[in-house]
């Protein structure tokens, strides 16, 4: 079975970077090649070395997933090649980092990273590490059961702490469904990625997987009918674009730059290309947040 999904993964990740969420191109052009930016800003550093290093994830389908070629595809992805290319950075001058959720703050903060797009919601608690641009994106939690269970019908399900739900490490579902458990050491799983969780699920070792809806909606369209959605979306979770702490001229960028992608098509296009082919409706762009 674990054959058979990797399989799937692999040619769903073929499927988007044909689309774009490979090398260069589409969404990751550079109309930031004439550009000049203000001395000493990461902006101008950045276009200057003509490389730039990327965190995201490479595990989810739609939004950040390794294809074949050994780079990640999905929106996630376009979004970061927008804003290399406004700094005049091709795509093929990304160094894509995979980054799971345990270690984002910690990827920026030691410089491995110079900025990271990879399902961040922006949140209070990971404000005292890193600073956020964006929202440029907002999500809602959700659960993914296999599908001939229908004994999970919401969160509220595990507070007879008979059921098991997977998560990952340092993420924000994997918080928030703590609320729900009764006993939290013997109902939550939590693993490094998300793979690992629908394995588990796949294996009967949990009886659920939960996090973000357009992220799960890529495994069901994986799994060849074997996984389901179930209950709705029962959180608001805003992803934003990580960068270091105080670095507020690269996030008064980014922001702009997300604003003029949201108003030029190139949004909508990314949405489309990538995980838009779990969910065709573009989302509204959210108003960013220049705290």
């Amino acid at each position: 079975m674990r054959g058979m999904y990797i399989a799937a993964v692999a040619a769903l990740a073929l499927g988007l970077s044909a689309c774009g969420g490979g090398g260069g191109g589409g969404a990751g052009d550079t109309p930031g090649a004439t550009a000049s930016f203000e001395a000493g800003t990461t902006m101008e550093r950045l276009k200057n070395a003509q490389k730039v290093k990327v965190g995201t994830k490479f595990d989810q389908p739609g939004f950040g997933l390794k294809g074949l070629d050994g780079k990640p595809a999905g929106f996630d992805v376009e979004i970061a090649k927008i804003i290399a290319g406004e700094m005049g950075i091709s795509a093929d001058k990304i160094e894509w980092v995979a980054t799971p959720s345990a270690v984002r703050e910690e990827v920026i903060e030691k410089g491995d990273v110079d900025y990271v797009v990879a399902t961040y919601t922006i949140n209070d608690k990971r404000k005292e590490r890193v600073d956020f641009a964006g929202p440029y994106y907002v999500a809602g939690q959700q659960l993914m059961v296999r599908s001939d269970d229908n004994s999970v019908t919401g969160p509220e399900v595990f507070r007879e702490g008979t059921k098991k739900v997977c998560s990952v490490q340092g993420s924000t579902p994997g918080n928030n469904i703590k609320q729900y458990l009764r006993d939290e050491a013997a109902q939550l799983v939590l693993f490094d990625v998300y793979s690992k969780c629908v394995d588990a699920l796949k294996n009967n070792q949990v009886d659920a997987v939960t996090t973000d809806n357009v992220i799960l909606l890529g495994y069901v369209a994986d799994s060849n009918g074997a996984f389901k959605l179930t209950g709705s979306k029962f959180t608001e979770e805003p992803y934003g674009i990580g960068v270091r702490k105080g670095d507020g001229k690269f996030r008064t960028f980014i922001n702009d730059v997300i604003e003029k992608a949201c108003q030029d098509g190139r949004y909508a296009k990314a949405w489309t290309d990538t995980a838009g082919k779990f969910d065709p409706n573009v989302p509204t762009c959210p108003a960013v947040n220049r705290y």
